[in-house]
């Protein structure tokens, strides 16, 4: 899987766990979203990312909708291991942290994604929007493969080919140090 993953290179990709952590990522998921990599590795976490880092919440341009799917994807997997200690220890983390995660968890909704499509502003290369597809691999129930879909000739397609040609060769920079960084 890992191979794979590293092998799609015109698109971000993530592999994720059922606590919505980020088990994997390609080159371009890396550029798009952050280097999880240059996290401890008990913070690679899509949800954590979404509550607590406040860079999502410029980045996702529907933020609300995105973070409630989030929160009931969560739920979902809570509801497959009622019993899971780290679980219950991100829902804590994030509940104090965000008081729309708080509200939301209340709500007990249940999102399993399947296909769609989200609007970005990403800090270095604008707008964009990209489709998305979730596929669990047939090995492991427990994760999900999210790729995502650009239209192509798009300007979005444009943006990931900028973003993935410009970040190959800066990728020890870290966005808000990027966006200063002259070629």
């Amino acid at each position: 899987m890992l191979q794979a993953l590293e092998n799609i290179a015109d698109v971000p990709a993530l592999l994720l766990g059922h606590r919505l952590d980020v088990l994997a990522a390609n080159h371009l998921a890396r550029a798009f979203y952050r280097d999880f990599e240059g996290l401890p590795a008990d913070e690679w976490n899509m949800a954590r990312y979404m509550f607590l880092d406040a860079a999502a919440r410029k980045l996702y341009v529907d933020w609300p909708e995105t973070a409630r799917e989030n929160v009931g994807m969560l739920h979902l997997y809570a509801s497959h291991h009622p019993r899971d200690p780290r679980l219950a220890q991100l829902v804590g983390e994030l509940s104090v942290g965000d008081p729309d995660f708080r509200r939301w968890w209340a709500d007990h909704d249940v999102y399993q994604p399947r296909y769609g499509s989200k609007r970005y502003h990403h800090p270095l290369v604008g707008d964009l929007t990209l489709g998305f597809e979730a596929f669990t691999p047939m090995g492991d129930p427990e994760q999900t493969l999210g790729l995502y879909t650009v239209e192509p000739g798009s300007p979005s397609e444009n943006a990931l080919r900028m973003l993935a040609g410009w970040t190959a060769d800066n990728t020890h920079l870290q966005p808000e140090e990027a966006a200063g960084h002259e070629n």
